[in-house]
């Protein structure tokens, strides 16, 4: 097995190594879970710039649920989409946790209360977004998630797809007006 640079990983690339790794090819597995741990690094570097010693943690945790959970994932769907919803919730898990140990050392006011509105406001208004975008199909939905939600070029959102950058573009644009109507029909 020839080792794959993280920076031009395509998903056919990832995706045929990690299904190799499924039917029991030891090597091809053992270079997917290389590489997919350079990439993590990079995604949650940029996460989490101000806690620069969290991010090799996260890329451990990150690898071992996608391990542990490797049955579940479906052979005919984007592979990256997969592994993004595991390592955001590695990340959310990280957060909570970081809360709750500052909450520790919070005052306990009544001002608290006005925040805790906001931040419910925030959580329904992110649960209406992931529903929308789960209605999207996959060449809308991956460009959408990675171009204008997680802040990744449209250069690196086609490397991480497959997709070449026009479709990246115009998966963006029509997956944007398809959420517009979306979010029209259902308010």
């Amino acid at each position: 097995m020839t080792r794959i640079d993280p920076v031009i990983a395509t998903e056919p690339e990832l995706h045929a190594l990690f299904l190799a790794g499924l039917d029991g090819d030891g090597a091809a597995y053992h270079l997917f879970l290389q590489t997919l741990g350079a990439l993590l690094r990079g995604y949650f570097r940029r996460r989490l710039q101000q806690l620069p010693d969290e991010v090799e943690d996260l890329v451990q945790e990150t690898l071992m649920a996608v391990h542990a959970q490797r049955q579940t994932y479906r052979r005919g769907e984007p592979l990256t989409a997969w592994v993004h919803a595991v390592a955001r919730y590695k990340l959310v898990d990280l957060w909570r946790r970081r809360e709750r140990h500052e909450a520790l050392h919070e005052p306990l006011d009544e001002e608290l209360a006005v925040f805790a509105q906001a931040d419910h406001e925030a959580g329904d208004a992110r649960r209406d977004l992931d529903r929308l975008l789960d209605g999207l199909p996959s060449h809308q939905r991956l460009p959408i998630l990675h171009t204008k939600l997680e802040g990744l070029s449209v250069q690196e959102t086609a490397r991480l797809t497959g997709m070449s950058e026009s479709a990246v573009k115009v998966g963006v644009h029509r997956g944007l007006k398809a959420l517009a109507r979306q979010w029209k029909e259902s308010s």
